[in-house]
């Protein structure tokens, strides 16, 4: 085994970049480049170019917290990525009670908040398995949270709608097209 953690923080360890013992939350890889990794970490949201040899923090200084659990890639267009984010490590729940998914059209460069049709005010948690896109070209992005409410996204994330409410708290969502 080799770690593959240079560049990470973690800022709840002596050593804030330490050669392992950073508390990933979720990774994911691009769809056709396997060389390209993305993570939502305890301490951030980072690429990797080189299949993790090192990472870039693409969220410092451009995303309200470094705190969050799902991060999903479109399924089409490999730089479009959706984090969801919290409060804190201490506080599990929506940045001020806005409930948001974060997008990025080009890795990590910049990052669009989107609330649209989202409740307000929301003080949920969505967990690291709880967030999943289809395959279609225009992707569907699909995100359940603690307190039983699905949302998906039928234009790559532009807007979302309550799919199903009243569920119990959503530990993981997984998304298939049925031919």
């Amino acid at each position: 085994w080799k770690p593959y953690n240079k560049n990470v923080r973690a800022d709840f360890s002596p050593d804030k970049f330490p050669e392992y013992g950073q508390c990933v939350h979720k990774m994911t890889m691009h769809p056709s480049n396997p060389n390209v990794l993305y993570q939502q970490n305890h301490c951030g949201v980072y690429r990797s170019d080189n299949a993790g040899e090192d990472w870039i923090d693409i969220g410092e200084g451009h995303l309200p917290s470094r705190f969050g659990f799902p991060i999903s890639v479109h399924p089409t267009d490999p730089k479009t990525i959706y984090v969801v984010l919290e409060e804190t490590d201490e506080y599990h729940m929506s940045i001020d009670g806005e409930l948001a998914v974060w997008r990025s059209k080009n890795a990590g460069e910049s990052w669009q908040k989107i609330t649209k049709g989202l409740p307000k005010p929301a003080y949920v948690d969505v967990l690291r398995e709880a967030m999943s896109t289809d395959t279609f070209e225009d992707a569907g992005i699909y995100f359940g949270t603690n307190t039983g409410q699905l949302f998906y996204s039928r234009d790559s994330g532009d807007s979302y709608e309550l799919l199903a409410d009243f569920l119990p708290p959503i530990q993981s969502v997984e998304v298939a097209v049925i031919e």
